[in-house]
């Protein structure tokens, strides 16, 4: 079993490394269409909080799935 301070160090890794993911297949899409001209100091700000959203949920489902699949030992 990991302990409290591992456990924790995990998933902080976790989330910085699922939202730099994120950050970089964000970086990919085209949203200058969407951005109206003088506001892209608030889309990357915008873009930077939905990347957060989206790396922390996918981070949180990763950790969540490893600690269930550790706790199967407990089934029989």
């Amino acid at each position: 079993m990991f302990s409290i301070g591992q456990l924790a160090m995990m998933g902080i890794i976790s989330h910085i490394v699922f939202i730099y993911i994120t950050w970089r297949l964000v970086q990919v899409i085209n949203f200058d269409p969407l951005i109206r001209k003088g506001r892209g100091k608030e889309a990357k700000i915008l873009l930077l909080l939905i990347t957060i959203v989206i790396g922390s949920g996918v981070s949180r489902f990763f950790l969540e799935f490893l600690q269930w699949s550790q706790d199967l030992i407990y089934l029989f």
